[in-house]
């Protein structure tokens, strides 16, 4: 609930600020003439900001996936791909949210975890962080993906990222 108030507010704030500067720039003369009106562009504002930032939660999985190359472990082919997924499988439990898909990427050492909803999430480790950490390392990484969706940070941070490509 406190997520939800900070982005309406996060929002709101957005759409003051626009309409103060739009006020001391004098905007309104040039929109009157043309039948417009300063609120109802503020309102169209706000409505864009809430709806640019949903959708930008609602496709953050598929988009992370996509963008990553992220190949997903269904089914682990080797004794490392069900290590990891062991390994989310018992964190998630320990941290009382639903078992996240487990993906692989390319790349350089990192990892992340996104998704709309704790309980259908994404955690996906890259290939160099498998090649250059030990397992307690990358389970203290994983264990770190996992608690920021367990905290619900992917969700914030995904609504004030719409927030800002809506905005910015």
């Amino acid at each position: 609930m406190k997520r939800i108030f900070l982005f309406v507010m996060t929002n709101l704030a957005v759409v003051v600020v626009l309409g103060i500067v739009a006020n001391l720039l004098g905007v309104n003369r040039f929109l009157t003439p043309n039948g417009l009106d300063l609120k109802m562009l503020l309102g169209f504002a706000l409505l864009i900001g809430f709806g640019g930032a949903t959708i930008s939660l609602l496709i953050s999985k598929p988009v992370a996936k996509w963008s990553a190359g992220v190949r997903l472990i269904k089914e682990p082919q080797n004794a490392d791909e069900a290590w990891i997924y062991e390994t989310v499988r018992r964190l998630s439990d320990r941290a009382g949210i639903g078992m996240p898909e487990v993906g692989i990427f390319d790349g350089a050492p990192n990892a992340f975890a996104t998704g709309a909803f704790k309980n259908s999430a994404l955690v996906a480790v890259s290939t160099g962080l498998l090649q250059g950490m030990t397992r307690e390392e990358i389970e203290a990484v994983i264990g770190h993906e996992i608690a920021h969706i367990a905290n619900g940070d992917m969700v914030t941070m995904a609504l004030i990222q719409g927030v800002m490509n809506t905005f910015v």
